[in-house]
């Protein structure tokens, strides 16, 4: 383990040169005939992946070979400790190459919150993503996941997120690779505040990852879910098609996806949508493939 901050940038400073020599810049969306596309989130495999039945360097060939999927969005607390560690990033990449998978972005946790009111912890927070841009653009995505967390009133955090955001996206730019915020909790499941603090970050790197289930704000309190896509839409680099239970006909019951994938659509969006099961009334197995069938049959129905 990496203890010693100095040593994680300059790890993250020595992936960067080696991977601006060796990679080709990341492109956000792969366009296609579809009106989406669809790709696999490392999260729907959790359960499987902590208990040791998978390895995150075999995730993306197992979304192709279980899935037919060929693009995978990764989690950083699966390899929490390696982003810096060139063999086993570099074998992670040829694995996901040679099953014709590509490499979308990396969900980043537990690196500190960017809206921290004690401006060390924030500051820290903001290096300990330095690496993660680099390993994304090693890896060829196009962007970093990230929280819009901390303490303080409504307006205190946003101030302070932005300037984190801003920041971060300034590094990005260097990468080739977009920051983007999902709405995950506290403030930033208040849609209208998200749209704001991305407005704040004035950048063009710094964007939104829009998850169609994520809009609890607090006990007793949900910001209502399609609204609150609606309002990040405009800065979404990428979009979380969140999954928990479904019905006898195929139907997530916690979310309409035709009202949902008519908002991702009307806004102009036809990049991926990744498949996120959260739910445990069937196997993580079960729960992508119900997902996956659902959005294709929707994404069917809407193109006709």
């Amino acid at each position: 383990m990496v203890t010693d901050r100095r040593s994680v940038l300059s790890a993250g400073v020595g992936l960067g040169a080696f991977l601006v020599a060796r990679s080709s810049p990341a492109s956000v969306h792969r366009m296609s005939t579809d009106l989406f596309q669809l790709s696999l989130a490392e999260w729907s495999l959790h359960r499987m992946i902590r208990a040791g039945e998978l390895d995150p360097r075999d995730f993306a060939p197992f979304a192709r070979r279980e899935f037919g999927l060929d693009a995978v969005e990764h989690v950083n607390t699966f390899f929490q400790e390696r982003p810096t560690d060139f063999a086993y990033m570099t074998d992670m990449k040829k694995r996901a190459a040679d099953a014709g998978v590509r490499n979308l972005l990396i969900m980043c946790d537990a690196e500190g919150e960017l809206g921290d009111a004690d401006e060390g912890a924030r500051r820290r927070a903001i290096e300990n993503h330095f690496r993660w841009i680099a390993a994304a653009r090693f890896l060829g995505c196009h962007s970093i996941r990230v929280n819009a967390a901390g303490q303080g009133s409504a307006e205190e955090v946003s101030k302070r997120a932005a300037d984190s955001l801003h920041r971060l996206a300034v590094m990005g730019a260097r990468y080739d690779v977009d920051v983007i915020v999902e709405n995950h909790g506290g403030y930033s499941s208040n849609g209208a505040w998200l749209a704001r603090t991305i407005r704040a970050a004035d950048h063009p790197r710094a964007g939104t990852l829009p998850d169609f289930g994520n809009f609890r704000i607090s006990e007793g309190e949900e910001y209502d879910r399609y609204q609150g896509v609606a309002e990040l839409m405009p800065f979404a680099r990428g979009v979380s098609a969140k999954s928990h239970d479904f019905d006898a006909d195929g139907n997530e019951t916690h979310t309409d996806y035709r009202r949902m994938l008519k908002i991702v659509i009307d806004a102009g969006y036809h990049g991926h949508l990744g498949i996120e099961y959260e739910g445990d009334g069937v196997s993580e197995m079960e729960g992508i493939r119900l997902t996956k069938a659902l959005l294709e049959r929707v994404r069917a129905e809407l193109s006709g």
